[in-house]
């Protein structure tokens, strides 16, 4: 294990009858970091986490929490992690008393007054049954349970589901307090974009199963850039300009294109230039275009990013 991780993952895959969900995906997040995995609903995500906590075994691949392996995650090992579940499943025929003190008995740190405080930010009542609760409050409790636990890692499911944006932002805020103030690490999946370049310092994304992207949230926003071009008459059907190595979204209007493209470089600006294109201008864009325009065309698998060869122009 990398002595600078708390999370080694190696070649995870899993098969579901015929069908492959996860397809040999590894990566390791970094002590103390904020680690952002992405990608659409059914892209693999939760069985990802569900593997690397040893809740279902994967067909092949293994991983490691604090260099114990997933299958055999010891007590002590189990005590350091915070782990929300997507949909926040709780026991619903206990009171929110009563799951805040059966939670306590297996975390050895467990902040009592920390649990309430977050209770009472969610406006939940002691006595009031789990199965009762609303979909936000559930989310809300299972916060507490987590955050209250003081873990040094947590792996958050979609952790924000059922969070109005104040509550949204508030959690957000909390991840980043933490992370900071308790040198915690953080492996957390999401669909809210906007939060996700807000506070994560990695980003990976996986498509259909496959690891395709793998770097610094900076290294994905510089390799994601939009590029726009004249022409002195009509530029070339979309079709020519989808051909250009890394183009993931094209608009073509009069004199003018407008391109998302992967991996830009000198070599790519060449043949735009080739093709009649002048004042070929590159620009940034938000994580959330950059992210739908990345997985949003079939022809994108062709191009992964990683930290490792990016170039930039």
């Amino acid at each position: 294990m990398n002595d600078n991780s708390v999370i080694e993952i190696n070649n995870f895959t899993k098969y579901f009858g015929n069908n492959c969900v996860v397809d040999h995906v590894s990566f390791s997040v970094p002590q103390g970091s904020i680690f952002a995995l992405l990608g659409r609903n059914g892209s693999g995500k939760s069985t990802i986490i569900k593997m690397l906590l040893g809740i279902i075994k994967p067909t092949y691949g293994s991983a490691s929490i604090y260099g114990c392996c997933s299958s055999q995650l010891t007590n002590e090992i189990r005590s350091r992690i915070g782990y929300l579940a997507e949909g926040h499943p709780l026991y619903s025929w206990m009171s929110v008393k009563e799951i805040c003190y059966f939670q306590s008995k297996f975390y050895p740190k467990w902040n009592r007054k920390l649990c309430e405080e977050i209770c009472d930010f969610f406006d939940l009542q002691p006595k009031t049954k789990v199965g009762k609760l609303s979909r936000g409050e559930r989310a809300g409790l299972y916060l507490a349970l987590t955050l209250a636990a003081k873990p040094d890692l947590f792996i958050f499911d979609d952790p924000m589901l059922g969070l109005d944006p104040v509550a949204s932002h508030s959690f957000l805020e909390m991840i980043v307090y933490i992370a900071e103030n308790h040198k915690c690490s953080v492996l957390f999946s999401s669909h809210m974009l906007s939060g996700v370049e807000r506070i994560a310092d990695r980003v990976a994304v996986v498509d259909k199963g496959v690891l395709r992207v793998n770097c610094p949230l900076d290294t994905f926003r510089n390799q994601i850039k939009q590029v726009t071009a004249r022409f002195s008459q009509l530029p070339p059907q979309m079709e020519k300009l989808e051909q250009i190595p890394g183009v993931l979204r094209g608009v073509r209007e009069q004199q003018h294109i407008l391109l998302t493209v992967a991996n830009y470089n000198a070599e790519i600006k060449k043949i735009i230039e080739d093709l009649g294109g002048v004042d070929i201008r590159c620009s940034d864009m938000p994580l959330e275009d950059a992210f739908i325009d990345y997985l949003g065309r079939k022809g994108m698998r062709n191009f992964d990013i990683s930290e490792l060869g990016a170039t930039t122009l």
